[in-house]
């Protein structure tokens, strides 16, 4: 790729996210290879929600950095938890409903890790934090959001950027991290390496 005449590197998103790419194109970042990571993302024994974090997104670029040496490779993984008690991507309504019971009237936490492989094979890492209070969810209001199917592939069973937003009372960091990347942090990493 060209930038100015200056030849620069393939950018990789080792993520299928489309909420990933568009936060990118949001700041004027399109990726030109995607390039999803195949990798296990059960929590390990006793693993704390942000170590998960870390290790899924430094995981998921590592694997995929290995299919485009010299490229620069972004992974990155979102994580909701309540304590220390990582919530699923639900894998159906009642795992869903089952979420938003937990998260209804309290305070829960959503970790970001973004790493980033550098086309010289370091890499760099980051974790971005971000308290989030939803209000006290009734059953119809709950039963509503399942029945929008938006809970479907999402980390707690919520999307912050679509109806779930009429149940967050208050969000304390960054909101581009709840959505699925925090964007500062990926900005600051890409120009950390000089990449423009």
């Amino acid at each position: 790729m060209t930038d100015g005449g200056k030849s620069r590197p393939t950018l990789v998103l080792a993520s299928a996210s489309p909420r990933r790419r568009d936060l990118l194109a949001q700041i004027g970042i399109v990726p030109d290879v995607i390039d999803p990571a195949d990798v296990d993302e059960t929590p390990a024994v006793r693993e704390l929600p942000r170590a998960h974090a870390a290790r899924l997104a430094k995981a998921k670029a590592l694997a995929v950095s290995t299919r485009h040496v010299g490229a620069v490779v972004i992974g990155a993984d979102t994580v909701v938890a309540c304590g220390r008690r990582i919530l699923p991507k639900p894998a159906d309504t009642e795992e869903a409903r089952q979420c938003l019971i937990r998260l209804s009237g309290r305070r829960h936490r959503v970790y970001g890790g973004v790493s980033l492989v550098a086309p010289d094979g370091s890499v760099r890492n980051r974790l971005v934090q971000t308290a989030v209070i939803f209000n006290r969810l009734g059953e119809q209001e709950i039963a509503q959001y399942l029945d929008s199917g938006e809970w479907e592939g999402k980390a707690g069973g919520y999307a912050i950027q679509g109806l779930a937003a009429a149940f967050v009372r208050s969000i304390n960091g960054s909101y581009s991290n709840v959505v699925g990347l925090p964007l500062f942090e990926t900005a600051q990493l890409l120009k950390g390496i000089g990449y423009r």
